[in-house]
């Protein structure tokens, strides 16, 4: 059992940045897939990135690409989201999940993802 704690989020200006951490407690998280999903009101969870058990791959929507980067410390336990170049539409709540350990390449749907976290807020103002 993985479990996963997110943290880092919070208000900022448009064209601003966070470091959203997502730390995994329960057992080691090198090998498990990670990934970034996040839910704006009246709409469904999307995608946003994932990177792989060693964090040798990673893949991102086409809406974050050039402005987002995911990355992990296994050492840590941890898997981190840079976003650079904040948008008002960035606005939502990002979660992280984890699927594994091993097998799973790299995850894009949110059912690939076994274990999740409880959410952090990220609000970009205008």
């Amino acid at each position: 059992q993985v479990q996963l704690v997110e943290s880092g989020g919070g208000l900022v200006q448009a064209g601003g940045s966070l470091r959203l951490s997502c730390a995994a407690a329960g057992r080691t998280f090198r090998g498990y897939t990670g990934g970034w999903f996040r839910q704006a009101p009246g709409k469904e969870r999307e995608f946003v990135a994932t990177i792989s058990g060693i964090g040798s791959s990673t893949y991102y929507a086409d809406s974050v690409k050039g402005r987002f980067t995911i990355s992990r410390d296994n050492a840590k336990n941890t898997v981190y989201l840079q976003m650079n170049s904040l948008k008002p539409d960035d606005t939502a709540v990002y979660y992280c999940a984890a699927a594994g350990p091993w097998g799973h390449g790299l995850g894009v749907r949110s059912d690939e993802y076994a274990y999740w976290g409880q959410g952090t807020q990220v609000t970009v103002s205008s």
